[in-house]
């Protein structure tokens, strides 16, 4: 496996100590053992004396009237303790969102979504519970369904929400979009006509489920002084804090928050699940109650990712040249905002990709329909730009009878390149080298799945299916980049929040890291560690469970934790080591001058000068005494889109990956192997290469399982989803799982911590598309939509 580094860190950028275990060293995670034997806890494994458990009820229809409700059977069954419904919520506020705070707790006059809460019920077994819950009688009347542009702009469309009054409301076309994000910069009508060739495409991509392994899950225990202590599986605690207190009606201190063990979340936690549901019932019995969601029940309690409908047209000289793009990008929201404004926001500033085009006409916007509600995913809104403009390129440089990579070379973007938006790209954007990278890969060998001993099925489309031995395979290769933002954008204040205590405690100096950054598998905890041991120079360090008796470190998304809170803990870590030479200057100082005048460091547990002479070991001098600091970082700020035009300084940092797949096609049967998918990624600093390599090698897969088999299946007809289950949602497994080289180079963008880059959603972008041109280069069939499945390639 591929594994080069160029590193060009400038002398301003720590490279870090030589503690043992810090910056730079690919040290372990401390939950890894655990989760791989079976014996980390979970949020549903939590258990509590006495506890109740919970049970929702959802629709059975996508969008209808509720004519009533009778719980009277149901609140009648041994063993129940409580039936909530919209009418029993406490107080006035009974709706939450993100950003628009448009979703009810529980459905209220009409549902309208297949799966949307409707009441609660709190019982002393779990299968009581769901007897119960399957007791309540509801009444509907069907309403028209909303699933797409056409139902949803159509003149006397039925509105999803009526009377509609919200920040974005004032510039949208109709009620029934979400929100919508304009971008124009130059004239592209007139550089279309300087062009040689133009090409369009009209691309359709599915909904994806984040298809987490951990279903949603908490525990909620009412507290002695009447609020709540919450236990649950998140990606932002303070986020959910700020919409579950209001709804209980109570102050944010009694609503206490704890982390539970989280077993992944790819963005389908930003949202509220069953946390306020929880909160409602414990607080109702007085006794602790637990949620956990079957599989089932999770495909409707979370979002998805957008699926898009997206119209490009690209212009190009003859000498293969850019001239002007132009694109309309629709994304689906569903029945709820969600983080469907942000992600028009990213579709629209990132739909040119990595290239150099000076004229753009650009519009994307998102709808309300009934159809499931839609958000934040790996690569949020990112990715079905990627799909869209990579096959674009394809079809220039076909057009112009140029190699595939060398079109995207000629027009790849640089360190100082505009954005359409008008901001320069003030860090490197190596996209020319990372095509160059990946292209000089070696490929895998022809017919590799024939051995001595006869074919290899496993190597073949359709596997251990035995259909084929290599008759009607052919084999395809494709390319494709990507750019992503990293951090929260369009002025959102970005922070992090971290708290680091340094301590003697038996004779040795500790650190414990305190932050509420939301582990979900991407390594933070590990991070954090590793920044201690460096700044500190101490090895032994704690990470303290997150929770909201912290600040908040934001949500564990958009690429962000190891930049902004790892930021705040290298910030805080700087303050305690000035508080702990402080100290040791009031301690020593009249032992030593350099206390005074030397820029003074900690090394392997020793308060140190610059040049290494030892001056005290930090248990003289932090005995009897802790230095205990907590402060707040932030990244450098940015601006609003403008609602007209689409200019502004909209995003902080840009992450950039390459991929080349290499597949093999049973075009007899339509089935397709990816035999390789090697990546070529900046990280700017990689903190810990092997989580550097996980991530990398995550998030590829994540786009190949969009390329080839996942979707969400709704009906058009009723809005109903048709495949809740990881039975008839096909995800990738370790068989189909092809080989990923991948080739890390370290560019460091100097506005960062350590000059590092965000890593983990860059990667899902370009396997995407790379897979789908390596198809298309296999068939010669055009392929507009994700996933392909085996009729689009036969013509069944």
């Amino acid at each position: 496996m591929a594994d080069t580094r160029t590193t060009g860190i400038p002398a301003n950028v720590t490279q870090g100590s030589q503690t043992k275990g810090g910056i730079g060293e690919s040290t372990l995670r401390p939950d890894g053992t655990l989760k791989v034997t079976g014996e980390f806890a979970y949020s549903s494994d939590m258990w509590h004396e006495d506890m109740l458990w919970g049970q929702i009820l959802r629709s059975p229809v996508a969008h209808a009237e509720i004519v009533s409700i009778d719980t009277g059977e149901a609140l009648a069954t041994s063993g129940v303790y409580a039936v909530l419904t919209y009418d029993d919520l406490p107080t006035d506020v009974k709706n939450y969102g993100l950003e628009i705070q448009d979703t009810p707790v529980l459905a209220h006059g009409k549902v309208r979504h297949h799966g949307e809460p409707v009441a609660l019920v709190a019982a002393d077994h779990p299968e009581t519970a769901r007897r119960a819950a399957a007791k309540i009688k509801v009444e509907y009347r069907e309403l028209p369904v909303i699933t797409d542009e056409a139902s949803a702009t159509a003149p006397g469309a039925v509105l999803v929400h009526e009377g509609r009054d919200d920040h974005h409301a004032g510039h949208v076309p109709h009620p029934n979009i979400v929100h919508r994000q304009p971008i124009v910069r130059g004239d592209a009508a007139a550089a279309a006509e300087r062009a040689d060739v133009i090409v369009t495409g009209d691309y359709t991509f599915g909904m994806q489920d984040q298809a987490f392994l951990g279903p949603e899950s908490g525990l909620a225990v009412p507290g002695e002084d009447g609020g709540v202590d919450l236990y649950v599986a998140t990606q932002w605690l303070h986020s959910d804090l700020k919409q579950i207190a209001p709804v209980l009606g109570l102050p944010e201190d009694k609503v206490r928050m704890t982390l539970a063990g989280v077993g992944g979340a790819f963005g389908g936690r930003e949202d509220l699940s069953m946390q306020i549901h929880a909160c409602l019932l414990a607080l109702r019995t007085g006794k602790p109650v637990k949620i956990v969601y079957n599989r089932f029940e999770s495909f409707f309690g979370h979002v998805h990712r957008h699926p898009a409908k997206l119209h490009y047209e690209h212009g190009a000289t003859k000498d293969g040249k850019l001239t002007h793009m132009k694109c309309r990008i629709v994304l689906d929201g569903g029945a709820y905002a969600s983080a469907s404004p942000a992600v028009v926001g990213n579709a629209s500033s990132l739909s040119v990709g990595p290239y150099v085009v000076d004229d753009v006409e650009i519009e994307a916007v998102a709808l309300y329909t009934n159809n499931p509600p839609c958000g934040a995913m790996r690569g949020f809104g990112a990715v079905q730009a990627c799909f869209a403009y990579e096959a674009q390129m394809d079809k220039l440089a076909a057009k112009l009878g140029m190699d595939p990579v060398e079109f995207r070379q000629l027009n790849a973007m640089e360190q100082g390149t505009i954005m359409p938006t008008g901001q320069p790209v003030d860090s490197p954007a190596p996209v020319a080298e990372l095509l160059r990278r990946v292209k000089a890969m070696p490929l895998p060998p022809e017919r590799q799945w024939e051995t001595t001993e006869g074919s290899d099925v496993r190597q073949l489309p359709g596997g251990l299916s035995n259909t084929t031995h290599g008759e009607d395979v052919v084999r395809g290769v494709g390319y494709a980049v990507g750019i992503k933002n990293v951090g929260f954008s369009e002025g959102f204040d970005d922070y992090s929040t971290a708290r680091v205590r340094m301590e003697v405690v038996a004779g040795e100096p500790v650190v414990t890291v305190h932050t509420a950054m939301a582990e979900v598998g991407q390594g933070g905890v590990t991070v954090h560690a590793q920044i201690a041991r460096t700044e500190l120079g101490v090895t032994r360090v704690t990470i303290h469970p997150a929770d909201t008796q912290v600040g908040s470190a934001g949500s564990t998304s958009a690429s962000r934790q190891t930049y902004v809170t790892g930021g705040a803990v290298k910030n805080s870590c700087e303050a305690v080591r000035e508080k702990v030479l402080e100290i040791g200057r009031a301690k020593f100082g009249t032992y030593h001058p350099a206390w005074a005048t030397a820029e003074l460091l900690l090394e392997g547990g020793k308060v140190v000068t610059d040049g290494g002479e030892v001056l005290a070991d930090l248990v003289d001098v932090l005995e009897g005494e802790a230095v205990d600091i907590e402060l707040e970082w932030r990244h450098r700020p940015t601006e609003p889109f403008d609602l007209r035009t689409g200019q502004g300084n909209g995003h902080v940092q840009y992450s950039f990956a390459a991929h080349r797949a290499v597949v093999e096609v049973d075009t007899g049967l339509g089935l397709v192997k990816v035999i390789e998918l090697a990546c070529a990624q900046d990280v700017g600093k990689a903190l810990n290469p092997l989580s550097v390599l996980g991530q990398i090698q995550g998030g590829t897969i994540q786009g190949m399982g969009i390329a080839v088999m996942e979707e969400i299946v709704v009906d058009p007809k009723t809005a109903k989803v048709r495949n809740p289950s990881f039975t008839d949602y096909l995800l990738p497994t370790i068989l189909d799982t092809p080989t990923i080289p991948v080739d890390v180079l370290e560019l460091a963008d100097e506005h960062a911590p350590y000059g590092l880059r965000g890593i983990g959603e860059a990667p899902t972008l370009s396997s995407t598309p790379a897979v789908l041109a390596a198809i298309r280069n296999a068939t010669g069939l055009e392929l507009n939509r994700t996933p392909v499945r085996p009729e689009h390639l036969t013509g069944t």
